[in-house]
């Protein structure tokens, strides 16, 4: 939950599009009809997720909403920018 102000309105709706994004293009993923179609929609998930962790840490930098919870939901999220950074790499052969 944030505070009810101006810029926890604009980050907050950032944060909406960004990590609902990272959900949408995996799912898009599974319907690709080609590899490089879905290393595509993969790559534009990791690019919301990095997008997320920003609007995250920005919150977090402000104090804009509770610390442990958006601590954790960085955490939570480095873990799925991982993973799907591991399977771009796996998908491209380059690891």
């Amino acid at each position: 939950k944030l505070p009810k102000d101006s810029v926890c309105n604009i980050m907050g709706k950032q944060l909406l599009r960004s990590g609902t994004s990272v959900l949408a293009n995996y799912i898009e993923a599974n319907s690709a009809s080609s590899k490089k179609d879905f290393i595509n929609y993969f790559t534009h998930s990791l690019k919301s997720a990095n997008e997320s962790k920003v609007w995250l840490a920005l919150l977090r930098d402000t104090n804009k909403g509770d610390k442990d919870k958006l601590k954790w939901l960085l955490q939570e999220l480095g873990e799925i920018a991982n993973i799907l950074a591991s399977s771009i790499l796996t998908l491209k052969g380059k690891k």
